[in-house]
């Protein structure tokens, strides 16, 4: 990657708090999620079968109080193989319970040649095999059953009510704070890394945070005074990357030697963190100018069934039936994951698109030089707008821990239930912290 000159960013935000609410019109139930595992369920819908034969062992499996990675880490141990072996269709949530499918490639060998997984956080209960890796993005969607806590039980009422409004105009498809980590920083990382300011990105990675003083700070501040060797020792286990970069660093290593030593994967997320920041920047003008559920000239509409673009001309935005198609969820205006091969708008659209991305120091011209120069492309797509809330579901009751409103519904793959619960919350963005929202994709 050729190191260009960045514009520094007049907008450094992820855009994860609304600007505005869809449901603007009903108050918000207030309350808090996450309170313990059994109140956040996630029950992944596959989007395909196993075939029952094949080097890949797929695995159904109940996770509890793990983040996907851990859950991989243990997987991999438990199997003796290397973490790249193991595939999962999505991310999912830490602080939940959730089924899901992975699998573990073990060539030659089959599901009795290994010990029973004795975890208290995962419980296998069910095994079979198929020829391909799960590999992300291969589910249909995600059914959720959230409690919320500290309401009343009759804010059962206005929480059914915003549900089914979302389920008929749709739910802004806003990608949530799981993307962009415990620093809310990681766009930043990625969009340092595409405009080739890897000095910067290290500093985002490992120095000292503001909005975040709490989090690692002696190591971040060993990291600012340049003892490098020091501040290593002093990150959890879990914290590879930071390890990863810091150790290449004390070696002597530049700042784009030590980023570039990243697997492809990590390097990979820090993009897409910064393909989803501006998304989300698109999504909040489309909200504000109400054309979330409109198609006009120019725009590029996407199909809900299979994620094909087509260009919106006079004779589509003329026809009657596009209207019809919007109101069926048949189709969604889409919005940009920027990249040098994405499709692009035209006309006032591109010219709204490629200002928001303008905001955050990059050009359409920095992210081709990114694509010709770097070892692996952007992969810049469209992105639904918008997606349905699916077969919602709203109750309230008293159990041992107090009273609840409890929100179910399907989300299609990609899309993020915390968006739909800040719908029916509506949470002051102070009250709103990353712990508390991080969400499963």
């Amino acid at each position: 990657m050729t190191r260009s000159e960045p514009s520094p960013p007049a907008d450094s935000g992820t855009h994860v708090i609304p600007r505005q609410f869809m449901t603007a019109e009903s108050p918000g139930i207030g309350g808090v999620i996450k309170q313990r595992p059994e109140d956040f369920l996630v029950d992944e819908i596959p989007q395909y079968t196993p075939s029952g034969e094949g080097e890949h062992i797929y695995l159904t499996l109940t996770k509890r109080g793990l983040s996907t990675m851990e859950m991989v880490e243990i997987l991999a141990r438990h199997f003796g193989v290397k973490r790249s072996a193991i595939g999962y269709a999505g991310l999912k949530d830490k602080h939940a319970i959730t089924r899901q499918m992975v699998s573990v490639h073990v060539p030659g060998k089959k599901i009795e040649h290994f010990p029973e997984l004795r975890n208290d956080r995962i419980e296998i209960v069910g095994a079979d095999y198929h020829a391909n890796k799960l590999r992300p993005g291969h589910l249909r969607g995600n059914r959720f059953s959230i409690r919320i806590r500290s309401v009343k039980p009759t804010d059962v009422l206005t929480a059914d009510r915003v549900l089914r409004r979302l389920a008929k105009v749709g739910v802004p498809n806003r990608v949530g704070e799981q993307r962009f980590g415990m620093l809310e920083n990681n766009h930043l990382v990625g969009r340092s890394l595409v405009v080739g300011d890897f000095d910067a990105a290290v500093r985002e990675l490992l120095g000292a945070n503001a909005a975040h003083p709490e989090i690692n700070t002696e190591a971040r501040t060993l990291f600012d005074e340049g003892k490098y060797k020091e501040a290593v020792d002093l990150y959890p286990r879990s914290a590879r990357t930071e390890q990863r970069v810091l150790y290449r660093l004390s070696q002597g290593a530049s700042a784009r030697q030590a980023m570039l030593s990243l697997d492809e994967p990590i390097l990979r997320y820090y993009f897409s963190a910064f393909q989803s920041a501006v998304f989300n920047a698109v999504l909040d003008d489309r909200i504000a100018q109400n054309s979330l559920a409109t198609l006009a000239v120019g725009d590029l509409a996407i199909k809900h069934d299979n994620l094909a673009v087509f260009a919106v001309d006079d004779a589509v935005a003329a026809d009657p039936t596009t209207a019809e198609r919007l109101a069926r969820f048949e189709i969604s205006p889409s919005g940009p994951m920027w990249g040098a091969s994405m499709m692009r708008a035209t006309g006032p659209t591109a010219e709204r698109e490629e200002r928001i991305l303008a905001t955050f120091g990059v050009t359409p011209a920095q992210l081709e030089l990114f694509d010709s120069k770097s070892p692996f492309a952007l992969d810049g797509k469209r992105r639904p707008l918008r997606v349905p809330v699916i077969d919602p579901e709203v109750e309230g009751g008293v159990d041992e821990h107090g009273p609840y409103v409890r929100c179910a519904f399907e989300l299609p793959k990609g899309s993020f239930a915390t968006v739909v619960l800040r719908e029916v919350m509506k949470p002051a963005p102070t009250a709103t912290k990353s712990g508390e929202w991080e969400e499963v994709g």
